[in-house]
């Protein structure tokens, strides 16, 4: 049987907000722990908070005095905190035996039970970690863009070889994240327990496209990983051609010089 929650609203909002790299869970078990996987806890004074190691916390029916007091406890336990947190804001209505449903903006739930706030603040993590990949994919593809113009019409482009072994790395990173850390394209663990919300999960990860960005991120990034490759072939093509005319003009200058001390 689900805990009891402190809200008590028939309609409140859902905020995620991406604050960092990583968040300790454990660090801050003593605030009211309602369940686990991902942990739940009880905002002081009234509300929910949803934690995720990716950095998450959804806040549910939390005003934004008590949400600042509660993300300011939280500053401590964060790796790699962003200076601006990507966000997400959904409306939750409760309406007893009502058919759930997920509209734009919107979802209707036919009971509120810290299960289904689970699996709404799992879609809300993911699209706001989509959110912030999304943008930085988007900004490397402005960056690759110039270098590709160069290549196109002058023949050569600017970019270094650490530059680009860095565009990799970034890239490798992302991809990292998303599969291994976040597992955006996986089904959190509580629908083992509870099957029968796999429905509304299926329909909350419909709405917010969750496997239509994740596939289209990954297309983005094997892009982007093999122009970076390909640029970094280039170089390392030239800099060993470069090399091989040094060795050429070596053995010319040897050739000639003992060709003058023989006939000298």
């Amino acid at each position: 049987m689900s805990p009891p929650l402190p809200i008590t609203a028939s309609k409140f909002a859902a905020r995620a907000l991406l604050l960092g790299e990583r968040l300790d869970p454990r660090a801050v078990e003593r605030l009211q722990p309602i369940s686990t996987t991902p942990l739940a806890v009880a905002v002081p004074v009234h509300g929910v908070a949803i934690l995720f190691r990716y950095g998450v916390v959804v806040l549910f029916d939390v005003s934004p005095q008590d949400g600042q007091a509660f993300l300011d406890q939280l500053g401590p336990h964060l790796i790699g905190a962003y200076s601006t947190p990507e966000s997400e804001v959904l409306d939750v209505r409760v309406v007893p035996d009502a058919r759930e449903t997920v509209a734009a903006g919107g979802i209707t739930l036919e009971a509120l039970t810290v299960e289904r706030l689970q699996l709404v603040a799992d879609i809300l993590s993911k699209s706001v970690v989509l959110a912030l990949y999304e943008s930085r994919v988007a900004s490397a593809f402005e960056r690759i863009e110039p270098l590709a113009r160069q290549l196109e019409e002058a023949g050569r482009f600017g970019a270094t070889e650490r530059e680009l072994l860095r565009r990799i790395g970034a890239t490798w990173r992302i991809d990292h994240m998303m599969v291994g850390r976040v597992a955006v394209s996986d089904k959190p663990e509580l629908l083992w327990e509870h099957p029968e919300l796999e429905g509304l999960y299926i329909r909350l990860e419909d709405e917010f496209e969750i496997r239509e960005r994740h596939d289209a991120l990954e297309r983005k990034l094997g892009v982007l990983s093999g122009t970076a490759e390909k640029l970094l072939h280039l170089i390392q093509s030239r800099h060993a051609l470069r090399v091989e005319w040094y060795i050429v003009a070596l053995i010319v200058f040897e050739v000639a010089l003992t060709l003058y001390q023989m006939f000298h």
